[in-house]
């Protein structure tokens, strides 16, 4: 990969805040954020179902869903099972199926690149073709 995800899940983190789209679930994400940042074990798989459940409430909040993803990409670091690869891939098509301003070619760039390596993860590799491209941002003249 050609970025950091821990950084990255920082920067999406931080403009979720800044944003105010998880509303009165602000409070409760940064508690989660915060175990999950600097705890281990059972206290880090809790905090990041506490964090997905947050996510589902807020599919819209397109900062948090970065997150969520680069989230997801540590947690497959972690500990690699099954359920977190397709937990990222779902995560990634939900993001990529999305439309709007908030999506910034740095981030749609960096979500392909975690789709196909959770793809990868569960045996699927680039057989699919890219569905999302033609949505993509694209650069230059």
């Amino acid at each position: 990969m050609k970025f950091d995800p821990a950084v990255a899940a920082q920067t999406s983190f931080r403009r979720a805040q800044q944003s105010g789209e998880l509303g009165e679930d602000l409070d409760r994400a940064v508690e989660a954020e915060e175990i999950f940042s600097a705890e281990a074990g059972e206290p880090v798989r809790a905090a990041y179902e506490t964090l997905q459940e947050i996510g589902e409430r807020h599919p819209e909040a397109a900062f948090f869903q970065e997150y969520l993803i680069y989230l997801t990409w540590q947690q497959v670091m972690a500990e690699p099972i099954p359920i977190y690869f397709q937990k990222g891939a779902e995560l990634c098509d939900r993001y990529l199926k999305q439309s709007g301003d908030r999506h910034d070619e740095t981030q749609v760039r960096q979500i392909h690149e975690l789709r196909a390596s959770f793809r990868a993860g569960l045996g699927l590799g680039d057989s699919e073709p890219e569905i999302y491209d033609e949505d993509t941002v694209k650069g230059g003249d």
